[in-house]
C-alpha cells in the first residue's frame, strides 16, 4: 500500500508517520522532496537557497524530484507498506497558490507522468487552522516556502483540498486540534493497517 500523508508545515504530519514508524519498522517511510540523491540537490535548491526561480521553474523541479522519488523508492517497494510525507497533492496545490492561472487538470496530468501512472492508494489529510497554525509557526524557524506568509499556507492548503476532490483516490480529512491519539488511532482505522502483510 503506498499512502501520502498530506498537509502544510505544523499540521502534524510528521508526528504521525513516526507514530506508524514504531509499529510498523518494516514500513519505507519516505518524504518528497528530498528522497533521493537527485532529490536532496532538489530540495536545496526548493526550500534553502536563496534563488530567486520562477513558478513554472518551481513546478518542473517538483516534477522531477516526483519522478525519481518514484522510480528509485516507490517501483522498487511496490510490494511494501509505502508511507509518504507529501506527494503529489502538496505539489498541485503549490504549483496553483504560486499562479492560480495554471490548469488544475494540467498538473494532475503532469504529476500522473512523474508517478508512472502509479497514484498513491490512500491520502491522509491533516487540517489546520489560522489559528493553530500561526502559533505553532512562531516557534519554529522557516524554510524559504514558509517565508512566504501564513496566508499563503492556508491558500495552499485549501488547494490541497481541491485537488483530493478531483481525484478518484481513497481520502480522509483529519483536525490538527485532536490529540496526537486521537489521530493516531482514526489513521490506523482508515488505512486498516492491522494486517501483518502490510507490513512485509
Amino acid at each position: 500500500m503506498y499512502v501520502l500523508f498530506e498537509g502544510i508545515d505544523t499540521a502534524g504530519k510528521s508526528t504521525q508517520i513516526e507514530k506508524l514508524k514504531e509499529i510498523y519498522p518494516n514500513a519505507v517511510i519516505t518524504q518528497e522532496p528530498g528522497a533521493t540523491r537527485l532529490g536532496k540537490d532538489l530540495r536545496a535548491i526548493l526550500l534553502e537557497k536563496e534563488l530567486n526561480i520562477s513558478a513554472e521553474a518551481e513546478i518542473f523541479l517538483f516534477l522531477a524530484d516526483r519522478a525519481e522519488h518514484y522510480a528509485k523508492v516507490i517501483a522498487s517497494n511496490k510490494n511494501k507498506l509505502i508511507i509518504s510525507d507529501r506527494g503529489f497533492v502538496s505539489g498541485i496545490a503549490y504549483a496553483l497558490a504560486n499562479n492560480n492561472a495554471i490548469d488544475l487538470e494540467f498538473l494532475i496530468g503532469m504529476n500522473g507522468f512523474a508517478l508512472g501512472g502509479k497514484m498513491p492508494d490512500k491520502i491522509v489529510f491533516i487540517k489546520i487552522d489560522k489559528t493553530l497554525l500561526q502559533s505553532r509557526m512562531s516557534a519554529k524557524s522557516h524554510d524559504k516556502i514558509e517565508k512566504r506568509g501564513i496566508e499563503y499556507l492556508l491558500k495552499v492548503q485549501e488547494n490541497m483540498e481541491k485537488v483530493l476532490q478531483k481525484t478518484s483516490i481513497e481520502y480522509i480529512i483529519l483536525n490538527a486540534h485532536e490529540s496526537i491519539e486521537s489521530l493516531h488511532a482514526q489513521v490506523k482505522k482508515f488505512l486498516k493497517l492491522d494486517m501483518e502483510s502490510d507490513n512485509d
